[in-house]
């Protein structure tokens, strides 16, 4: 044991040195995910709270066919803009987020009580129209059903015949729920940096001691290889907790700069998601320290083995862009799947919902087994002599 405890402070110490691991895994790995996302969840919600709190400046084509409409829609904050030669062109080079376009017969089709005709023009593969097209919709739909109440009430029939049935929407979700949806992408970054947090120090303490033929003369010592493998897993695995630890306060720290309650949301990444978070990552910690060691173990040069671990990097993303994307029904058996049974919790948590003990046992039992049997294969790689030949 005083091996193990030996090689680990060796390690710790002489990485705490090195400036390129401590900026990479205790600066770099934890912090990039909570800056990003709250960049940009910033620059996204202010830029449309903006948009929704300023008057509606759309190009009308045909604005004197429908001067009653285009005062009705001024009330609801329309601004009309003088209309375009060419609405199409327009909206496809951006140049304007929806035009209306209103026919010469408007007029003769409302004397006639016939339904008017109006155009809009919008390009929906456009990110930034979508607020713009949604509140003149909603603009015209209100002028229509208006309008539509009045002439019944003219022919002395009552408005409700318009409306057959009447919809009563309960929305289920919660502000909390609905910020979960937001942030689907979040269990990713806290992923990331467990692996970022230990994958410089794995390369270096195999790959890159194997370069600088350093691990020769450690083997030679007569003691066990499997002593020496856990204290080089032990300092990769501080490495990483540290890394995660400070992620996870990042988005603590940096999540309350997110207007999420203008939208309707609320976010909680206090002591009890950063602790649950934790607890549930600690077999991730041990079974990357271990998964990245065993690659590097395959590379002759720091460089090979950067190679490697780099395009190991994208497994992590399978489970969240699959939970983002796809309507994955939440079910028990996925907590017993390494890395999805952690981005699993992490959602859930992030919609507000519980945890129970047995998801959370299942979660921490299974990736302890399966980082146990990696930590098998890297001790079995280690008794290689092999391992210490560079060449």
């Amino acid at each position: 044991m005083n091996t193990m405890l030996i090689v680990f402070l060796k390690e710790v110490k002489e990485n705490l040195r090195d400036r390129r691991t401590m900026m990479s895994a205790l600066l770099f790995s934890p912090l990039i995910g909570p800056l990003f996302l709250v960049m940009i969840m910033n620059v996204v919600i202010t830029r449309e709270l903006n948009k929704a709190d300023q008057p509606l400046k759309v190009p009308v084509i045909g604005a004197e066919y429908a001067p009653n409409l285009i005062s009705a829609l001024k009330q609801q904050g329309f601004v009309p803009q003088p209309g375009i030669a060419n609405p199409e062109k327009a909206v496809r080079d951006m140049d304007a987020d929806v035009v209306l376009r209103i026919p010469k017969d408007f007029g003769d089709s409302w004397r006639k009580g016939q339904a008017s005709q109006v155009e809009m023009i919008y390009d929906s593969s456009q990110r930034d129209t979508g607020s713009s097209v949604e509140r003149l919709k909603g603009m015209l739909q209100l002028y229509t059903r208006e309008q539509g109440a009045m002439r019944l009430v003219a022919r002395g029939l009552s408005p409700t015949m318009m409306a057959p049935v009447s919809i009563d929407e309960r929305d289920q979700s919660t502000p909390q729920s609905r910020s979960g949806q937001l942030f689907a992408i979040l269990p990713y970054f806290i992923v990331l940096a467990i692996f970022i947090g230990g994958m410089y120090l794995s390369i270096d303490l195999t790959a890159g001691e194997r370069e600088r033929q350093s691990l020769e003369p450690l083997f030679a010592n007569p003691v066990p290889r499997w002593q020496v493998l856990l204290g080089k897993l032990g300092a990769i695995c501080v490495f990483s907790s540290t890394s995660l630890l400070i992620c996870l306060l990042g988005f603590n720290v940096f999540g309350r700069l997110i207007p999420a309650e203008k939208l309707g949301m609320t976010m909680n990444f206090g002591p009890s998601f950063v602790l649950q978070v934790l607890v549930m990552m600690i077999p991730l910690v041990i079974l990357f320290a271990s998964l990245q060691t065993l690659v590097a173990a395959f590379a002759k040069s720091y460089r090979e083995a950067q190679t490697y671990l780099s395009m190991l990097m994208l497994i992590p993303a399978v489970p969240s862009v699959m939970l983002s994307v796809l309507p994955v029904k939440v079910a028990d058996w996925m907590y017993a799947v390494p890395l999805l049974g952690q981005q699993v919790g992490i959602t859930q948590l992030l919609h507000g919902d519980s945890i129970s003990g047995s998801q959370l046992a299942t979660v921490i039992a299974v990736g302890l087994l399966v980082a146990f049997l990696v930590t098998l294969v890297t001790a079995q790689v280690y008794r290689s002599e092999r391992l210490a030949i560079s060449a």
